[in-house]
Order: structure tokens, then C-alpha cells, then sequence
């Protein structure tokens, strides 16, 4: 199993990035989990639109599926240049009817409701959710394939489920929205510490701290959160790859 991170800014993109995208990929299987601003244009230095086999949506704010409606005009477009390919499932909740039903487009993409309670199977990839302590309905993620697990925590403030949920994951793709000295409660993000406990309790074997903020020295968020966890902590950055 294979991530690379397409964006990974908090809120919107800082100068020529992109917020939440990041594609995950498995015995050719092309799964790219949210699409926020500036995904499609950075996302096209590694795989075309057309080349996806499969979208997974972790809630709707902008930062997280701003890029939707340019995914599916892309993929249209391409259509009408004579290249042939699937209708794209694109996987939402449905607690939000009205931006779920943004997901399908003609017959270019289609929107699939996940029930978080059940395990749903994407490809070669079984994937388990959680809801998440956010202002809107989010759901955090459990993607295992090969006998590897990715967590990717989506938008959160630190809750006590996250630690069984993410139980001996081989990397753990963690928001981390604020430094130390910040509370990110109200906001539903977690900071440098919360990543950190979070991370050491979940016995997790590698931590990514991603949806960075756009202010401050980002390299503090390392140091911070390895005074929680000793395990290896990198910092999200524009395709970054990691091959588990």
C-alpha cells in the first residue's frame, strides 16, 4: 500500500498548495480520500483525473471537496476528447443531503453513501469509520489492504474512540491544526500534544502530522508532539510518499 500526499493545508491552500488530498493505492487501485482546493491541479504531476478509480469523503467542508465539481468537468472533458472510461464512485455520508447529492454528476461520477457503521470494501481496500469531535458530521478512517492499515483522523478534536480505533496502525495520518500553547477544542482540531499522546497510545508505528496551519514554525509541531511519542514523526509535505 502506497500514500502519497497531494495537499495537506488546514482551512485553504497556503501560495501554490492544495488542502486535504491524498491518494492511496494498492495492487494498481487508485483511491484518492478528500479533494480540496488545488488537489485536482497538483494531483495531476502523479495521475491524470481519469486515472482514478475511486473518491472517499471524509465530511464536507470546502478545504476537504472544493476540488469535486473540477474533478468531474475534468473527467468530462476527457470524455468528450474520446477517451472511455468507468463512472466514478464517489463514497460521502449522507447526514448532509445536500452536498451529497453534489456528487454525482451525469454519468461522470456517481455519490455512494458509506453507512459509518458498516465496513466498506473500495477496491482491495476494507475500510472502517468513526465519527469525529467536529462542528460538522466527519468521519475518520481505517484503510487496511495487504495486510497494512492507514488512519487518517480527517478533521478532529482528540477523542478517547481514537485509540482503539487506531490500535497498532502502521502509520497514522493525524491532523494537527495547532501548536502546544493553542486549544483547538472549540474548533475541532487537535494540537502538537493531542497528535502526540494520541500517536504513543494507539502504539501506532509511524505519525504524519497533516491540515498544517499557515502560520508559525511548522517544524515546532515535531518537536512538540515527540515529547508525547518516540515513534518516527514526519511533517505532511506536497507529494511526499510513503510505501508501507
Amino acid at each position: 500500500m502506497k500514500l502519497t500526499i497531494i495537499g495537506f493545508w488546514g482551512g485553504y491552500p497556503k501560495q501554490n498548495g492544495a488542502s486535504s488530498g491524498y491518494l492511496i493505492e494498492h495492487n494498481g487501485f487508485k483511491l484518492l480520500i478528500d479533494c480540496g482546493s488545488g488537489v485536482l491541479a497538483k494531483m495531476q504531476n502523479i495521475i491524470q483525473p481519469e486515472e482514478l478509480d475511486a473518491v472517499l469523503i471524509s465530511h464536507y467542508h470546502p478545504d476537504h471537496i472544493a476540488d469535486i465539481g473540477v474533478l468531474q468537468h475534468a473527467r468530462l472533458i476527457q470524455g468528450f476528447l474520446g477517451k472511455s472510461f468507468p463512472t466514478l464512485p464517489i463514497y460521502g455520508h449522507s447526514f448532509d443531503q445536500t452536498e451529497f447529492t453534489k456528487l454525482t454528476y451525469k454519468e461522470i461520477t456517481k455519490g455512494i453513501a458509506y453507512t459509518p457503521n458498516d465496513v466498506l470494501d473500495v477496491g482491495p481496500f476494507t475500510v472502517t469509520f468513526l465519527k469525529t469531535a467536529h462542528p460538522v458530521p466527519c468521519f475518520a478512517m481505517r484503510i487496511e489492504a495487504g495486510g497494512k492499515s492507514i488512519v487518517y483522523t480527517a478533521d478532529s478534536s482528540f477523542k478517547e474512540e481514537f485509540i482503539e480505533f487506531s490500535k497498532d496502525a502502521d502509520l497514522l495520518l493525524c491532523e494537527c491544526n495547532f501548536y502546544q500553547h493553542q486549544n483547538g477544542k472549540s474548533a475541532g482540531h487537535m494540537n502538537s500534544i493531542d497528535a502526540g499522546k494520541f500517536a504513543e497510545s494507539a502504539g501506532v508505528k509511524q505519525l504524519i502530522l497533516t491540515h498544517l496551519p499557515h502560520y508559525g514554525e511548522l517544524s515546532k509541531l515535531i518537536s512538540e508532539a515527540s515529547t508525547e511519542y518516540t515513534g518516527i514523526i514526519k511533517l505532511a509535505d506536497e507529494f511526499q510518499t510513503i510505501s508501507l
